[in-house]
């Protein structure tokens, strides 16, 4: 039995992986500013199948730069998911700072501790986005990006740049580190796929801009299951695009919910864009983009994928 540590871990998709390494047999150590809080308020799916007795908490404060150490020296994997939520709030200068300091001085903590302490760790897996890719260029049938392709100039693009710089480090001390840059994740319980819901409480399909622009997705299993494949595969090094391997356009995609949540019953309205920057102001640059990913790496990795296509993945959340 593996522990693995894991930052972010009382997040969306935190909950939802710590669900399944405990599933398969491993232990987990979640760290969080509150273990006591923590301990007492963390739900997990399914809790009948799930053995709580290989679940616990440690403690640290990014802020402050402290940490539970014997957490780290436990752990023979790290999962680094800590960051504060780039669609939680309006992009002030602020929240810009707190999106960055949020990632980079956790990613910081964690590189300081290994270097401080004695441990074993084996591995450290850390999120990134494809935030660091730039719009889809204007050329037709141009590739989609890749993991090669150059960090985009604006803030997510920097951000994510900043981002994985700040947990490289730990490949001088031969640890394996991977990188996945992690598209839209569909989940029940949050994310992007919960406010595409909203509007079809009241029949309307919230259609974004023109629509056209494409959307890289992940379902949240399979994005779980790429780290868990990532913990097991001592082959798998360097950055992984964690995206589906069919994206599909913002139009389609609340097509495709409308129709399964409330088959002929809904009605398509567009947003236009200049009342999405109204809205959310910066943050609508990203709303708005078109962003084609390719997954080939991860595939020749040997991932396979459970939910590749749009109609699948939602049939799926709807029904579960």
């Amino acid at each position: 039995m593996e522990t693995i540590l894991i930052t972010g871990g009382t997040g969306l998709i935190g909950k939802r992986l710590t669900s399944l390494l405990l599933q398969n047999g491993h232990s987990v150590i979640i760290l969080t500013r509150n273990k006591i809080e923590a301990s007492e308020n963390f739900k997990l799916e399914d809790p009948q199948s799930i053995s709580y007795h290989n679940l616990s908490f440690a403690e640290w404060n990014i802020e402050e730069q402290t940490i539970e150490c014997s957490a780290v020296e436990k752990a023979d994997y790290i999962i680094h998911l800590a960051g504060a939520g780039v669609a939680d709030k309006r992009w002030s200068e602020k929240r810009k700072k707190e999106i960055v300091d949020s990632r980079t001085h956790s990613s910081e903590l964690i590189v300081k501790t290994l270097q401080e302490r004695t441990h074993h760790v084996k591995a450290v897996l850390s999120a990134s986005g494809i935030g660091w890719y730039g719009p889809d260029p204007s050329i037709p049938n141009m590739s989609p990006f890749v993991e090669a392709d150059k960090a985009d100039g604006d803030f997510l693009g920097q951000t994510c740049v900043q981002w994985e710089q700040s947990i490289d480090p730990v490949q001088k001390m031969n640890i394996r580190l991977v990188k996945l840059r992690t598209g839209i994740v569909l989940a029940n319980g949050g994310g992007a796929l919960e406010e595409f819901k909203k509007p079809l409480k009241f029949g309307l399909s919230a259609i974004l801009g023109t629509g056209n622009q494409v959307v890289s997705w992940i379902h949240i299993d399979d994005l779980c299951r790429i780290y868990m494949q990532a913990i097991q595969d001592d082959k798998m090094q360097g950055v992984y695009n964690a995206v589906a391997t069919h994206p599909v356009s913002n139009k389609k995609l609340n097509e495709i919910l409308a129709v399964k949540q409330r088959g002929k019953f809904y009605i398509p309205i567009y947003v236009p864009s200049f009342i999405l920057k109204i809205a959310i102001g910066e943050m609508s640059i990203e709303v708005l983009k078109s962003a084609t990913v390719t997954n080939d790496k991860l595939r020749r990795a040997g991932f396979q994928f459970i939910f590749p296509d749009v109609e699948k993945a939602i049939a799926d959340l709807i029904n579960n």
